[in-house]
Parts: C-alpha cells; sequence; structure tokens
C-alpha cells in the first residue's frame, strides 16, 4: 500500500476522527512513508515543526506497552495534534483498537465505560487530574484505567499521592515532541533510551524515538541533534540509573546575580493551604536583572510579604518571588500546558 501522508499529517491536525484515520494509513503504509509533522506548543514562544519517522513512533509506542505489561486500548483524552495525544493514537492502533475519544462521549466515565481492550490505558497532563479528582465519578474510572501516564510538567508530589491513595496507577513520563513523546518513565527510561548529563548539566537522549530535524530549520537541527544524541533544553541528574529532571534551563531565573529554580519555588507555592495552584516564571527586570512572578490561584487575600514567608521557611530568601499576581485560573495551551507568554504579558501589564 502506497501512501503519502496528506496534509491532515504535515503537520497534523483535525479533529480526533480525522487524524485517527489519517494515522491508520500512515501506519499501514508501504514502504515506509514520509515522516509527519508535529508542530510544539510554543509554550516558550518558539512553536517548531518536528518530523517525526514511523520508525520511530512506532519504537515509543512499543517500548511503553513492553513497559505497562502489554499492548492495549487508550482513552484519547488530549489533542490529536500534539505528540501525547497522537501518541494515544498510535499506541491504540498498535495494539489492534481505535482509541476512546472522551469528546464522543457524554464523560470521562461514559467513555472509559466503552472502552473494550485487554489493557487499558489513558494519557494526562497534571491540570486534567487535577481536576478529575474533583469528580468522584471520574476518579473511580480513572482506578479502573491499567496505567494512567502523566506528562507535560512537574508533578505535585501531594497530587500523585491523593491519585494514588484512591487507586489510580500513575506513571511519571518525561521526554518532548523530539523524542517521539514520553521516553522515561518514573525517572527510568524506556528499552532502548539512553540518558546522559553532559557538563553544563543538560539531559541528552539518545535512541530509536529520537526525531528527524526541524523542518526547515536545519541549523537548529545541527544544534539539538550531536552524534545521535538530542540535547534538551532540561537540566538533570542521573541517581543510580534514574533520572532527575531539574526544570529547563530557561525556567532558571537569574534574579539580582542569584539563580532561582523556578519550578522549585513553584513546587514550594503549592504546599500553601491557601493555594490551588501556581506557576513562577522570570521576567525583565531594571533593578534585578529579571524578577521571579508567582501566579498563584487561591480565593484568599495573601500577600506578596506573606508569599515571601512562606518560600523562605524552605528556601533562599533571594528566592522568594518579587511579584505577585492573585488569578481566577492559570493560562494554559491547548495541550493542557501553562501558556508562559501569556504570563509574561499578564505580568508586565500589572504594573503598566
Amino acid at each position: 500500500m502506497s501512501f503519502e501522508p496528506a496534509s491532515q499529517l504535515r503537520p497534523v491536525h483535525g479533529s480526533p476522527a480525522e487524524v485517527i484515520e489519517a494515522v491508520r494509513a500512515w501506519l499501514e503504509a508501504e514502504p515506509e512513508p514520509e515522516p509527519l509533522i508535529v508542530e510544539t506548543s510554543g509554550s516558550t514562544g518558539q512553536p517548531k515543526r518536528v518530523l517525526l519517522s514511523r520508525a520511530a513512533m512506532l519504537a515509543s509506542a512499543r517500548a511503553t506497552h513492553e513497559r505497562l505489561g502489554g499492548e492495549g486500548q487508550w482513552l484519547l483524552a488530549l489533542p490529536a495534534s500534539y505528540v501525547a495525544g497522537l501518541q494515544v493514537v498510535i499506541r491504540s492502533l498498535v495494539g489492534g483498537s481505535r482509541p476512546v475519544v472522551v469528546a464522543e462521549h457524554a464523560g470521562l466515565a461514559d467513555a472509559v465505560a466503552a472502552m473494550t481492550g485487554p489493557r487499558r490505558y489513558a494519557s494526562l497532563v497534571p491540570t486534567q487530574l487535577h481536576r478529575m479528582l474533583e469528580s468522584e465519578s471520574d476518579t473511580a474510572a480513572l482506578a479502573e484505567l491499567d496505567a494512567v501516564l502523566l506528562g507535560g510538567g512537574p508533578i505535585d508530589p501531594a497530587l500523585r499521592g491523593s491519585a494514588e491513595g484512591q487507586g489510580i496507577r500513575l506513571v511519571a513520563t518525561y521526554g518532548a515532541s523530539e523524542t517521539s513523546g514520553g521516553c522515561v518513565y518514573d525517572g527510568r527510561p524506556l528499552d532502548g533510551v539512553r540518558l546522559e548529563i553532559d557538563d553544563e548539566g543538560r539531559i541528552l537522549i539518545g535512541g530509536p524515538t529520537l526525531f528527524d530535524g526541524y523542518e526547515g530549520d536545519p541549523e537548529l537541527t545541527a544544534q539539538v541533534l550531536r552524534d545521535g544524541w538530542f540535547v534538551t533544553a532540561d537540566l538533570g541528574s542521573l541517581e543510580g540509573g534514574v533520572l532527575r529532571v531539574a526544570g529547563r534551563i530557561d525556567d532558571v531565573v537569574i534574579s539580582g546575580g542569584t539563580n532561582i529554580p523556578g519550578p522549585s519555588v513553584a513546587g514550594r507555592l503549592r504546599q500553601h493551604l491557601a493555594i490551588e495552584h501556581a506557576e513562577v516564571i522570570g521576567v525583565p527586570d531594571e533593578e534585578w536583572g529579571q524578577r521571579l512572578v508567582a501566579f498563584v490561584v487561591t480565593d484568599s487575600d495573601l500577600t506578596l510579604d506573606q508569599v515571601r514567608d512562606w518560600v523562605s521557611t524552605e528556601h533562599p530568601r533571594a528566592w522568594a518571588p518579587r511579584q505577585l499576581l492573585r488569578i481566577g485560573e492559570i493560562p494554559l495551551l491547548d495541550n493542557g500546558k501553562p501558556d508562559r507568554s501569556r504570563l509574561r504579558t499578564m505580568a508586565t501589564e500589572a504594573l503598566s
């Protein structure tokens, strides 16, 4: 069967049903079809067009099933145009079943009830899980699944503890569009995936799941694909073969000459009983070079001084935020990740 990727896959876009059928044809094509294109979320304001071969995507899907205990049917709760949702489609089709699309049902519980595969899986981002845990029926439905992958950002230990305490089998994933999605599960690489940490502390990823490059940008491709390794923008360490992700390089805010790891500060803020959710970013500042801005979802009247004191009880005082914005909700991209560009705009507008 000859197949030329339709515009549906270059880049991947469209309704879940359209993407599922286009991917089905792509998987069945002979000989090897052209790579599909996934556009990154652009959470830092620089979206890219990532070329992903069928061989790379299949290597990822098969390694995932091997790690989880076998092929199964997948629940599609993420946009199919992003790599996490696209992998849900591919894994389910490889396992012999059309993915069950949540949007095609009355709700999550109904979608899970419609699943018929021998094993049943889902892939979510932390924001989705947080909201689902507020519903008893959604929580019970997730507990019926064989595993729930959770990726797309740092996972609050309290969130994981709450989910697992209600019988949900969570698997924390780490990866990127350039690695065909999550390729490290609970800190351990999937079979065939290689990890190293370079002299700068960057995480390097190798193996069969790597992308072919960025469409139309050979210069950027050469910067991040070196000698068979994908040079990520993340800092981390390997401890006994287990990967610890410290955060993105651009999550490290240099304020007043101090390197502040943004994820650590955000994690501390989320431990406050009055804060439902929190994000932090750095924005340009004439005095400090960059100032750390805290965005908190809260019903309380927390002040900046109280937030600074809370962070300082666990971290150096220099890590404490210098600007506080209380907001109704964290702005998100379509894939559920925080919209950092929007947050930067909000921080700037608040002082204008």
